[in-house]
């Protein structure tokens, strides 16, 4: 073995350590915090190769399966995954992608996107991963901040690139609707290259390209929920290695079969739709679908033994409507993410299947930083405790200290943050192109989150909102989380969102936007149920005193968008408008007065 080949089984030998560690440890929380750290990337690290290609040649199990709509299956196995990849790898190769350059994937969940994503690794390039979803208008938004050096996507999409200007290389999959690719796809649509020409190479397996752990690898764009979505840039460690964190929390092992509820394009797809599961040697399980129906999920669910699942409250809240009588199937594992879980959610599953859903934060700025992780005392309402290797603090904003003012129930508030003195493994090296968003981002030695806690003496954290969120009525603090949280314990409320509503008496009243379970309609009646409850399960300086049934607006990603509520009560407020008339007030109702 040449001195460079022994170094590379070294950094392979130290991930895999690392990596065993946590499965061994995967129900013992404090001794995996207390034991853990991220390895070292050594002089040289690529994923693809080091640790993909390790664990892939010559392994014929299973490391994709999609079911679709019609259930229909189609299974990849590792050695096949990396065969592929290795085509794809130098088809880019031959076409002129270079180390570095950057390429958008915006693709579906399909084979093709796997096999993209590890063939631009392998080079050394740096992945754009970008939603389907999005618009010419985002497009050149995308390549321009991004400076894409190419594309690959569908065939049925490329005509979103008519008006995005450039020299870039444009690469499609499959024929589009017009039929102007030819039926294999191996030419493309006119000023396409095919991406199927990849298959007809002999590629041998891929050599090393050199990258460093340093070196650039993937530029995510984040929903912006808030503002222009920002552009997030990742190294060949922090989320490739950074993700331990990841297949920590959701409990994975080798052999599992993981199926995360996700769209392509967004960072939680990375997360547990490419690099836990393969840094656990799992499955990668996909069930497309192209309207969700609960009854389908769990009978796919439970005719492929899937072992653990990973989605958001939305489709947590449609699965407790549904019929659970017919148990979880081979499901070991139940998670969370994406924002956090309300209650209730939790408590329906757990009577109907005596299983918990654990929840999990991060950001598409880092991986999974705090979990409630496998065999560990879960406390109603926490997201658990900081995993493995993840720095993580919660700061007094005023002093930006550790914050340690505690209340009378003993907990302590403030905003969730990283040390920045141990260097973080899995964060971002900052927002890329806009210095200014990236400075406030790391002011004082820590990243800051923008998101707010609190965290009681056993040091389980509790999410109370978004800093621009949390607001003030009466002179009190509220959280909208927790008003939420009540909220849909309702039976007729699908979701909520609370906001501040301007009010000459106390400055400002919690009020809440609703969208309504099917079979409900807005009525005065269904108003003064939901109020009724909220006076019942809240403080009286919590109490929900308005309620407008709308349809909540939302990123392509599915977040609601708060910040659109709040300037919509600002604008109603400053034009002197009346009353929706889809709002109830509180004082309009005599026994709900006060």
């Amino acid at each position: 073995m040449t001195s460079s080949a022994a170094a590379d089984a070294s950094v392979t030998d130290r991930f895999r350590a690392a990596r065993d560690l946590l499965v061994d440890l995967r129900e013992d929380h404090d001794r995996a915090v207390a034991e853990f750290s991220f390895p070292d990337g050594g002089d040289r690290w690529n994923w693809a190769i080091d640790w993909f290609d390790a664990i892939a040649r010559g392994n014929n199990r299973p490391a994709l399966t999609i079911v679709e709509q019609d259930e229909s299956v189609r299974t990849v196995t590792f050695d096949e995954m990396a065969r592929r990849s290795d085509q794809v790898a130098a088809y880019l190769s031959r076409l002129g992608v270079r180390k570095g350059d950057s390429v958008i994937l915006m693709l579906g969940n399909q084979v093709e996107l796997w096999e993209a994503m590890l063939g631009v690794m392998k080079i050394g390039a740096v992945i754009m991963p970008t939603t389907v979803a999005v618009g010419p208008g985002d497009l050149v938004d995308r390549m321009e901040r991004g400076e894409a050096r190419a594309v690959v996507t569908n065939a049925s999409e490329v005509h979103k690139f008519d008006d995005v200007p450039g020299d870039y290389l444009r690469i499609a999959v499959g024929v589009d609707p017009a039929g102007t690719a030819d039926p294999a796809g191996t030419e493309g649509p006119a000023g396409w290259e095919g991406y199927s020409a990849a298959y007809a190479i002999d590629a041998e397996p891929a050599e090393h390209p050199g990258t460093v752990p340093d070196d650039r690898l993937l530029l995510y764009f984040t929903s912006g929920t808030t503002s222009k979505p920002k552009l997030v840039e990742h190294t060949q460690v922090s989320y490739p290695v950074g993700h331990l964190s990841t297949m920590y929390w959701i409990g994975l092992r080798p052999g599992d079969v993981h199926l995360n509820i996700s769209s392509p394009g967004w960072a939680k797809h990375a997360w547990s739709c490419f690099f836990a599961p393969w840094i656990a040697e799992a499955t990668i399980f996909l069930y497309n679908y192209t309207r969700f129906d609960p009854a389908a999920l769990l009978r796919v669910l439970r005719t492929h033994e899937v072992t653990s699942l990973c989605a958001p409250p939305t489709v947590w809240r449609m699965l407790i409507n549904a019929d659970l009588s017919g148990g979880p199937g081979a499901l070991r594992e139940l998670l969370g993410a994406g924002e956090p879980l309300n209650p209730e959610v939790i408590a329906q599953v757990e009577k109907a299947w005596g299983m918990t859903i654990r929840d999990g934060y991060g950001q598409t700025e880092m991986t999974a930083a705090i979990g409630n992780t496998p065999g560990a005392r879960i406390k109603p309402g926490s997201m658990g405790r900081p995993l493995p290797g993840v720095p993580v603090a919660i700061v007094d904003p005023l002093t930006n200290a550790i914050a340690n003012q505690r209340d009378a129930g003993g907990k302590v508030e403030g905003e969730i943050c990283l040390d920045l003195s141990q260097r973080p493994v899995p964060l971002m090296t900052g927002y890329q192109g806009d210095p200014e968003r990236h400075a406030a981002a790391m002011a004082g030695g820590w990243y800051h989150t923008g998101d707010v806690a609190s965290v009681d003496a056993d040091g389980y954290i509790t999410y109370v909102g978004r800093t621009d969120d949390v607001f003030k009525a009466s002179d009190y603090k509220i959280s909208p989380f927790e008003l939420e949280s009540v909220l849909i314990e309702h039976v007729a409320v699908a979701e909520a969102a609370v906001v501040p509503s301007p009010d000459p008496v106390r400055l400002a009243v919690p009020k809440a936007y609703v969208a309504l379970v099917a079979g409900y309609e807005p009525s005065a009646d269904v108003a003064r149920s939901i109020l009724a409850h909220c006076r019942e399960k809240l403080a009286p300086w919590q109490r929900v005193r308005r309620i407008e049934f709308y349809e909540l607006p939302k990123t392509i990603s599915g977040k609601i968008r708060r910040v659109e509520l709040r300037g919509r009560e600002e604008e109603l407020d400053a034009s002197g408008a009346a009353q929706p008339d889809l709002e109830w007030r509180d004082d309009q109702f005599p026994d709900l007065r006060g």
